[in-house]
């Protein structure tokens, strides 16, 4: 991922926060800011298939952040002072989670679409969308993933050995 020619160029980084199950990001999180880039993470608005990126201020500024009840890390929602990537400059590069992916470029998700809503929104900013990276295990490549009108391939998927 670090030598990824998208990643070297990118300075406006949206990245999940990772759960158990996914690809660890904490590596990647320091090295953006080792790197001075700028990081956003996802926050999830329940009973809704709306998320926005928020501004991480550091790699520490994880800890200051509140736990839903999915156990995920996010920002609360009376947090206003952080930027959301689209009401500033956009974004270069969003890393992507998944249960799945098909290497036409296909995301299994968990069934929300926060991802898919965030790229329609992503293509209406006046930096369009953003290139998309999803990071994988090996075991979740498949054949063939469901599809629905809505959802938005991704560019790239990495995962050990592709």
């Amino acid at each position: 991922v670090l030598g990824h020619p998208k990643y070297k160029e990118s300075r406006r980084i949206a990245i999940f926060l990772s759960m158990p199950d996914e690809i660890q990001t904490g590596e990647i999180i320091q090295d953006i800011f080792k790197q001075g880039k700028e990081c956003f993470i996802p926050r999830y608005k329940p009973q809704s298939n709306h998320m926005d990126m928020l501004k991480l201020l550091s790699a520490e500024d994880i800890s200051s952040l509140a736990l839903t009840s999915w156990n995920i890390l996010q920002p609360s929602d009376d947090d206003s002072a952080r930027e959301e990537a689209l009401a500033g400059g956009g974004l270069d590069l969003i890393f992507m989670p998944g249960l799945g992916f098909d290497k036409k470029g296909n995301r299994l998700g968990r069934g929300k679409g926060y991802y898919d809503t965030y790229l329609e929104r992503c293509m209406k900013h006046p930096r369009g969308k953003p290139y998309t990276l999803a990071l994988a295990f090996r075991e979740q490549i498949c054949e063939s993933v469901p599809v629905a009108a809505n959802d938005v391939q991704v560019d790239e998927i990495l995962y050990e050995g592709c």
